[in-house]
């Protein structure tokens, strides 16, 4: 374990062997320096921990800290493995071309490794509350483990999300938007919980595959549909959906760097 202590953070580097994914597993724990009430932390898990370092995320914590623009949050970055994309897909299907066979172990390696390791790890009983976030198919994972673990999380941070994640060829005749995207899927076929609450960032040059032809690149139309399904089970945008659109943001750390201090502030500010 290695670690680095500025005036609001401490950065501690943790290498966790991984029986369910039989590798190690690198973390980050970005922790407040100054706890006044143990019981108001929350917890923030990221997938794809290794970008956080390149925002710096260390920076952008310390300096939201300053400014007293956020409460108590320990974050965990979790380093992403060699076979991402079937660690990183959704637990319950499997894709078109049958990646993310490995999402069910990923998610039981959160619940059962890396989570009780952080308890132990800081001697913390227990959290305010659980939020989970990720970048591109880490986002997608992240939203896939929320909605199968609503008890769990409070929060779920998706930005450019991999929510064109689908179980048929886009190219096949019979394919259909609402019944072969996953994500859509099984937002529509789960329960609402009241207690939930959705950030979505996309950039309008995340790509430029616009499979419909709408004029409307495929990763804002994907996120909306996604959205449009939230709000059919009975989230409200604003209230419980988050969505933001940045103008000429690309599908890269620099672009989530921008979004992320919104994404904290929305979340754990005076009114998240």
């Amino acid at each position: 374990m290695s670690t680095e202590r500025t005036a609001n953070i401490s950065v501690a580097n943790h290498i966790i062997f991984s029986a369910f994914l039989e590798r190690a597993v690198t973390v980050d724990f970005y922790l407040p320096t100054n706890i006044s009430n143990p019981e108001e932390l929350s917890l923030l898990l990221i997938n794809d921990g290794q970008d956080l370092v390149n925002m710096p995320f260390d920076e952008m914590l310390e300096e939201l800290y300053d400014t007293n623009s956020i409460r108590s949050l320990l974050c965990v970055g979790i380093y992403c493995g060699k076979d991402r994309k079937n660690e990183y897909g959704t637990a319950r299907f499997l894709d078109y071309k049958g990646r993310g066979a490995r999402a069910g172990l990923y998610t039981s390696f959160i619940f059962n490794e890396l989570i009780p390791f952080i308890h132990k790890s800081l001697m913390i009983d227990s959290f305010k509350e659980k939020s989970f976030a990720g970048f591109s198919l880490g986002g997608l994972s992240a939203l896939d483990i929320v909605l199968n673990n609503p008890l769990e999380f409070a929060r779920v941070g998706v930005f450019s999300g991999s929510l064109w994640w689908r179980d048929k060829d886009q190219d096949d005749a019979d394919f259909s938007e609402d019944t072969d995207m996953i994500m859509r899927r099984q937002v529509r076929e789960s329960k609402y919980y009241p207690w939930l609450k959705f950030f979505f960032e996309v950039g309008t040059l995340d790509e430029t595959a616009d499979r419909n032809n709408n004029g409307i690149i495929d990763s804002i139309d994907d996120t909306q549909g996604v959205i449009d399904h939230l709000v059919e089970k009975g989230y409200e945008n604003d209230k419980d959906i988050k969505f933001l659109e940045l103008k000429d943001g690309r599908h890269d750390v620099p672009t989530w760097a921008m979004a992320m201090p919104g994404f904290l502030t929305w979340g754990w500010g005076e009114e998240g």
